[in-house]
């Protein structure tokens, strides 16, 4: 088993002790030394090496691979985006069709119930709306926000957030759609330990949201985050026109869009239609009139506490990738194998 930037030495050291052999690729970008890796019996390889390797050997990954035509013939464990009608979905689809390769997204590894195995939701959350509110700071300056650097950890994040605010959230006001998952516990969570008020994170979630959009109550906080898994088309949550016509009345400076559905047909929030980056952590909204409008679309904010991050996501996944070698019964593997198969199929029939 190959691993890229996925696995860490904690787990990697559990797996080599239930028989796996680990290759790990060298990285000096990753937080993770090479050295914590062959401390615990990893065998390390040259970065970007994976193409190279045997072909059954299975590639862990984390993001999406680099932009090409090239056949995939590996079976690869990644976050792919390409299962939701994503930009180029069915072209990364048809490289694996090609190569006889095999895709098991990261995405869709599920329990019974349908729940994900592993998750970078809270974390995503919890940073995504530490960016907010970074963002409402500069905003308040008349500064546009700049560079982000990764955290060492969580306390530090707080500290830096709150000192952005003058030493605490306190007045801020925010709302989290998706307030009840993973991701949006981590933003709440995150606005309550810069010092905002209870009573000012409204916590939405399916109750509150039900009705249908677009919602007058996002254009009276400071800090809207959207933390929904889109699976379907749902009315907007907002649109320009709904900020237009509020004119000077609307109170909403900053919108963090974690979900991050920026190329999906059914986004809700169509007022946007770029990710951002850490270079370049917002996008202005172009309104006529009211405050300026930024919007936050970094579709990798857990890198922002990137070893906390890590250790969450690959304990949460060890379970699994325990399992992976009976991958032809076991049922989270051969559920995620008949999707794949599924999308394959979609791909080929819109080509």
């Amino acid at each position: 088993m190959t691993t890229s930037k996925l696995s860490l030495q904690s787990t990697a050291e559990q797996l080599i002790k239930d028989g796996f052999t680990i290759i790990v690729e060298r990285d000096q970008q990753r937080i993770f030394d090479d050295e914590e890796f062959e401390k615990v019996g990893c065998r390390l390889v040259p970065n970007s090496s994976w193409p190279n390797a045997p072909l059954d050997i299975p590639i862990i990954g984390l993001k999406e691979l680099p932009v090409s035509n090239d056949p995939l013939p590996h079976t690869h464990i990644q976050f792919a985006h390409c299962y939701k009608g994503q930009a180029g979905w069915s072209s990364v689809l048809s490289r694996f069709q090609r190569g006889g390769g095999t895709l098991y997204d990261l995405e869709f590894l599920t329990d019974a119930v349908g729940r994900r195995v592993a998750a970078f939701g809270f974390h995503a959350g919890f940073a995504g709306a530490a960016v907010g509110a970074l963002a409402l700071a500069s905003q308040k300056q008349g500064q546009k926000l700049g560079l982000l650097e990764p955290y060492p950890n969580e306390a530090a994040m707080v500290e830096n957030v709150k000192t952005a605010l003058g030493g605490s959230g306190k007045g801020v006001r925010a709302l989290v759609i998706g307030a009840l998952g993973r991701c949006g516990r981590g933003a709440v969570e995150l606005f309550r330990k810069i010092g905002l008020d209870e009573d000012d994170i409204l916590k939405w979630d399916m109750a509150e949201t039900a009705k249908g959009g677009p919602f007058e109550e996002l254009l009276g906080v400071d800090i809207f985050v959207n933390c929904i898994y889109l699976s379907s088309a749902i009315p907007p949550f907002l649109t320009k026109q709904q900020m237009e016509a509020a004119g000077a009345q609307r109170k909403l400076s900053v919108v963090v869009d974690v979900s991050c559905d920026t190329t999906n047909p059914f986004n809700p929030l169509p007022i946007y239609n770029v990710n951002t980056t850490f270079a370049e952590p917002t996008v202005s909204v172009e309104l006529s009139q009211g405050l300026p409008l930024s919007v936050v679309s970094i579709d990798h904010l857990p890198t922002l506490l990137p070893r906390e991050a890590s250790e969450q996501f690959s304990s949460d996944l060890l379970p699994s990738l325990k399992e992976f070698p009976e991958r032809e019964t076991a049922r989270v593997w051969t559920d995620a194998k008949k999707l794949f198969d599924d999308k394959v199929a979609e791909a080929l029939a819109a080509a």
